[in-house]
Order: C-alpha cells, then sequence, then structure tokens
C-alpha cells in the first residue's frame, strides 16, 4: 500500500511538473476532467448538473462583444511619450509641463469603415487614436492619419457610415453607388476625397504614417487664456503608401500586413517614433481666414501656423492579450485633462457623445475599470455601481453637497474656460465660411505629376462603377471647382464631355 500510494504522490508530482497549475472553473474551484462531459453511464445524456460544462460553454457563447460600428479592424502597443518643453504657459495639462517628463501610453491603430475581418489593404482612413496614462488622469488624442474629414456636423455622421456600409438589400460593402450618392451632395467632403483617392488612401503600414487630431481643441492655462491648437504625430520612419496595385498584391496573399508588421517589428526592438507638433492660433487669429477655423474639413496652412514640437512617442511594448488590452481599449475625445478642451467643432461636438456612448454599448457603463482604460493616478468618484462596479466604494456620503465631512471635493482650479458670445442666437445653419474646394485644389496642385496621375487612376476608377451619371456629373462639378485640370481630368478619363456634363446637372 505504501508503495501504491508513493507511485500516485510520484505521478502526481509529475503532471504538476509537467502541465503547471491546476485548471479551475471562474470561481476557482479545480476542474477533474476538461476533456468528457458528465453523463447518464457511460454512454448516455449529458447532465445539467455538468457545472464545469455549463460554465465553459456559457463563457464561450459570450466571448464576442459588440464590434465598434467604425474602426472595428486595429492593431495596438504600449509605449511612452517624453515631453520635448514645457507649455505651462499655454496648458494646464500636467504631462506637458517639463521637458523630458515622460508618460506611458497606449496606441490603436485602425482602418475606419470595414468589419474586424477585413484586410488592411483597403482604401479608407486610418485611426490613430492615443491613450495618455497621465498623473492627472486619461487623455484619448482620438485621430486618423490624414489630416481632415468628410464631414462638419455630427447630423451628418450616422449617415455617411451607413452609405459607407454594405447595402441593406445587397451586402455589398463600399458600393461606390451609394458612397458618390451620398457625397455628390456634401461638397465640403471635396478635400478628404482629394486625400483618400491619393495613395495617402493605402499606408503600407502603421508605422509608417503620420497621424492627426483632426479637430482644433483648446489648450487653456491656469490664469483662463486659451489657445487653438491641432495635433500631428510625424512618424521619424519615413511616411509611405501603396499605390491600388502594390495594394491588391498584398491583398492576394495576406489581410493583416500591418497588425504583424507592427509587432514583428517592436518584437525585434525596432521600436517606431513619432514626434508630435502642434499648431498654434488665437480666436483673434480666426476672422484673418477664409475658412472656418474649426472647420474639420480644412487644415491650418504652416504658413499662418507653425508646427511646434510637442515630444516624442515611441512604442515598445507589445500587447499580452489582444482581446483585453486591444479589443477593450475604449477611447473618446471627451476623455480629457486639466488644460485641454474642444473646441466649438460641430462634429467634435457630437464625438464627445457619440464615442462614449458606444464603449458604453460594448462594454458597459463602468468600461473606464477595466485594467487597460483605468487611470493610473487613481479615481475618487460618487458614481457607483452598475455592471461589472469593480472600483472599491467605501463610506457612507456618495453625494455632493453634504454637512458631513465629505471624502472628496472638487476644486476650482479646474473648471472650464469661459467662452463669450455678444448678442447669442440658437440656429441650426451652415457654418459662416463653408469654403468647400480651395483646400482640395491645393492639395492636387501640391502633388507631384506622378501623384496626381494615381489620384485620377483611383478615383475615375471607383466612378466608373457609379451608375447613376447625374451623381458622377456632380462629383466631377465638386472636383473642377477645386481644380480646373483636376475636374478636366477626371471628365477625360470618364469620357464626359462639356455638353453632357451640363445636361446632367440640369436633371
Amino acid at each position: 500500500m505504501k508503495q501504491k500510494a508513493l507511485v500516485l504522490s510520484i505521478a502526481m508530482l509529475i503532471t504538476q511538473l509537467t502541465f503547471g497549475q491546476t485548471l479551475t472553473t471562474n470561481s476557482g474551484a479545480p476542474v477533474g476532467d476538461n476533456q468528457n462531459s458528465k453523463t447518464i453511464g457511460q454512454d448516455g445524456q449529458v447532465l445539467l448538473e455538468d457545472i464545469h460544462l455549463i460554465e465553459k460553454l456559457a463563457a464561450f457563447d459570450r466571448e464576442r462583444i459588440p464590434e465598434r460600428v467604425v474602426h472595428a479592424r486595429g492593431t495596438g502597443a504600449f509605449g511612452e511619450f517624453v515631453a520635448a518643453s514645457d507649455f505651462s504657459d499655454v496648458t494646464m495639462a500636467d504631462f506637458l509641463n517639463k521637458a523630458g517628463k515622460k508618460t506611458p501610453l497606449l496606441v490603436r491603430f485602425s482602418t475606419v469603415t470595414h468589419q474586424a475581418g477585413s484586410p488592411e489593404t483597403y482604401r479608407d482612413p486610418r485611426g490613430f487614436a492615443v491613450k495618455f496614462y497621465t498623473e492627472q488622469g486619461n487623455y484619448d488624442l482620438v485621430g486618423n492619419n490624414l489630416p481632415v474629414f468628410f464631414i462638419r456636423d455630427a447630423m451628418k455622421f450616422p449617415d455617411m457610415v451607413h452609405a459607407f456600409k454594405p447595402s441593406p438589400i445587397t451586402n455589398g460593402a463600399s458600393d461606390p453607388n451609394r458612397v458618390f450618392d451620398f457625397f455628390s451632395n456634401v461638397p465640403e467632403s471635396t478635400h478628404m476625397l482629394t486625400w483618400v483617392f491619393s495613395d495617402y488612401g493605402i499606408p503600407a503600414n502603421f508605422r509608417q504614417m503620420e497621424g492627426n487630431g483632426v479637430h482644433a481643441y483648446k489648450w487653456v492655462n491656469t490664469k483662463g487664456e486659451v489657445t487653438y491648437v491641432k495635433y500631428k504625430w510625424v512618424p521619424q520612419q519615413e511616411v509611405r503608401n501603396l499605390s491600388q496595385s502594390e495594394a491588391n498584391a498584398i491583398q492576394s496573399t495576406q489581410i493583416e500586413h500591418a497588425t504583424l508588421d507592427l509587432r514583428n517589428e517592436i518584437e525585434k526592438g525596432n521600436f517606431p517614433k513619432w514626434d508630435l507638433y502642434v499648431q498654434m492660433l488665437k480666436k483673434e487669429d480666426f476672422l484673418a481666414l477664409d475658412f472656418n477655423a474649426v472647420d474639420p474639413t480644412k487644415i491650418w496652412p504652416e504658413k499662418i501656423a507653425k508646427l511646434i514640437k510637442v515630444g516624442t512617442m515611441t512604442l515598445n511594448q507589445n500587447p499580452s492579450n489582444y482581446f483585453q488590452q486591444i479589443e477593450q481599449a475604449a477611447f473618446s475625445p471627451a476623455i480629457l485633462v486639466p488644460g485641454i478642451e474642444p473646441s466649438e467643432d460641430k462634429l467634435l461636438q457630437g464625438r464627445l457623445f457619440s464615442y462614449s456612448d458606444t464603449q458604453r454599448h460594448r462594454l458597459g457603463g463602468n468600461f473606464q475599470q477595466i485594467p487597460v482604460n483605468m487611470p493610473k493616478n487613481g479615481v475618487n468618484t460618487y458614481n457607483e455601481n452598475g455592471y461589472m462596479s469593480l472600483r472599491p466604494q467605501t463610506g457612507d456620503v456618495n453625494y455632493q453637497p453634504s454637512t458631513n465631512k465629505p471624502e472628496v471635493k472638487d476644486d476650482a482650479k479646474f473648471k472650464y474656460s469661459k467662452s463669450e458670445f455678444a448678442n447669442v442666437t440658437t440656429a441650426q445653419s451652415k457654418i459662416s465660411k463653408p469654403n468647400d474646394f480651395a483646400q482640395a485644389g491645393d492639395l492636387y496642385r501640391s502633388f507631384s505629376k506622378k501623384d496626381q496621375d494615381a489620384l485620377i487612376y483611383n478615383l475615375s476608377g471607383a466612378l466608373k462603377q457609379v451608375k447613376n451619371k447625374v451623381i458622377v456629373a456632380k462629383m466631377i462639378a465638386h472636383f473642377y471647382q477645386a481644380d480646373r485640370e483636376y475636374g478636366m481630368r477626371l471628365a477625360k478619363e470618364l469620357k464626359m464631355d462639356r455638353k453632357e456634363l451640363e445636361s446632367l446637372m440640369m436633371q
């Protein structure tokens, strides 16, 4: 008996050494058999009392969470940001108050309009979202690789996304008939479409692309003084894009080349770096511009707002679990820190609600308690309870005001900045200086002959698929107003003469 017990002990020890720790249920109970369900006899029906089986299947059934409506396909990495200088004269943001100050961060790169399993070679803007874990809480700088956007009012956002998404009849994604039907009625999209249908519409990978905040934001200092800023990430790696033929060749064998490129390069120790720049304008500078300064379909030309280096970001750590650290990562332009506020940009104002709201739908009301979304500096709030409430909640006073000694209190030095408007009235109207075409024309003329040829080839190729010629005529008219040659080259490529265009525009 002693010899048999010794053999069993040795066998158990070998099992532990070979396979590591014992498998458990979610509640920590050890699992005896993870290969066979409990049945009536050896060959009978499975019993409902097999708790491990039920829990395992129930967990499996719930492995998928709602996919992001936009930016569904993405990847990311961790790293740090090092401030280049002290910007405390223009912003209270603590991570920018000392040269050399380091702030940990997370970046998520993504494609915008397509589903989670789609190829990363599609012509599409790329999301460029950075979560700074600052000493005053998290700050999300949520932008794209391109410096402008298709629309300027959040009212149009659901419609634009619907136009890009699969047809409710055919389920065909990015149907040019639907896409250009929408944009032919949205002239402000001309600038962004010029970017998207150039080779900038297909970055070679995530490491070699720029990032842009797109929107104007407010930097506020301790005196309450406001400076408007726009952000730009410039890679220390050269910027590289793909032609349509190069993208097609990659797509024939790979659908996640950019995801794997980022991960593999970080694993090899080739840590990608980006320098962060801002442009600055004061409110009084806006009057001299021929466009609305907070319009996200416009850039700020460097001749009116030079680029100022703010710091450098290095990505040096891959996620250890993609779902927990990247898929559950939640970004929103509403996640701000003292010293950084939203501008009056109509699209940004809508995103402040929409992005946080979609995270509440995907991940629950306590999404900021998921480890990857938790601030590093701790949280003191009277918000409580709800699904997956994990933050410690103590004390009897969970409200303000209170005669009893409060455990936490607000601080007046972090009040929002003041905005003054004379003779204020409310309205639903277009912005005062739309100027929909000038910057699209500037962009076209700035391209090399090779880049112009690629733009005409890509854009005409998409428009050739549009069945309704009135839509095509309206699109040509938009690009013609941006630049005469631009529009005429498209018309020639699409074999549409002036007489036909004029006739179609009258319909």
